[in-house]
């Protein structure tokens, strides 16, 4: 069993221990808190990532998402990015956990640590905060940051993520669907290859979130994919989870989500 960090907020009375990916992933989170539920592991599955790579998790928490994505695949160069330490320190504590490393660096997207400046990445991977700053805040801190945008909005989210990516690089966010238009005016003429995923609670439902996925650079037309339907049936009938076929092969084995098919 790892060890705490020493340099963690959070007493071991406020932390589980939670299975992802049908229990290959364990991840510490705190009770109260930003908690991973199934955003990360969706955006994780959306990055087709290849060993020897480096990928740069921006907004990493406790590490759901780059985790994910680093038990799909060996031999990745992980790093990640959060602003609050106390989030770093479980990043770290589940790294050790589930032998995956992980490089972490402390800092906003608008004034990121010098040392990660000066690297570039084939992939960026994020979850942006889901709340403008004027919304509601949360009553529990950790919870509020992580959700509700600061200084930082969408926009300086893509371009700090854009700005890290080599030539022909890859961005890969997940976001609520009411802001795609910004995620697209963000993007316009500095990537193409554009690729959006509309994730749907049940079929003949709208799209609550979006997976969208950009090549820094390239010139390829914007493409919309048929959706993924997270659940069965028109409404929830039972006890229990009820997720589609295709949802299901992503939470439960860490299949892929394809995003070069519609």
């Amino acid at each position: 069993m790892s060890a705490p960090d020493p340099e963690a907020a959070f007493a071991e009375d406020d932390l589980t221990t939670d299975p992802f990916l049908g229990g290959r992933l364990r991840l510490v989170q705190p009770r109260q808190g930003y908690r991973a539920a199934t955003d990360p592991v969706f955006l994780a599955a959306a990055v087709a990532a290849r060993p020897g790579e480096r990928v740069l998790d921006l907004g990493c928490g406790a590490g759901a998402a780059i985790f994910c994505l680093g038990a799909r695949v060996d031999g990745l160069q992980l790093h990640g990015l959060d602003l609050q330490p106390d989030y770093l320190a479980l990043a770290r504590r589940n790294g050790n956990l589930n032998g995956i490393a992980l490089t972490v660096h402390q800092g906003d997207v608008t004034a990121m640590p010098g040392v990660l400046r000066q690297l570039a990445f084939d992939h960026v991977m994020m979850n942006p905060p889901y709340h403008r700053a004027g919304d509601a805040p949360s009553p529990v801190a950790g919870r509020d940051m992580a959700h509700r945008e600061g200084e930082a909005v969408l926009a300086d989210w893509i371009g700090a993520g854009l700005a890290r990516l080599s030539p022909k690089g890859w961005l890969t966010l997940i976001h609520r669907a009411e802001r795609l238009p910004e995620i697209l005016r963000a993007l316009d003429g500095l990537a193409g290859a554009i690729a959006v995923k509309p994730l749907v609670a049940r079929a003949g439902r709208e799209a609550g979130r979006v997976v969208v996925q950009a090549r820094k650079g390239a010139r390829a037309p914007f493409r919309l994919l048929a959706p993924l339907v997270l659940h069965e049936g028109p409404e929830h009938l039972r006890d229990g989870d009820d997720f589609s076929a295709d949802a299901t092969a992503i939470l439960r084995t860490g299949t892929a989500l394809d995003m070069s098919v519609g």
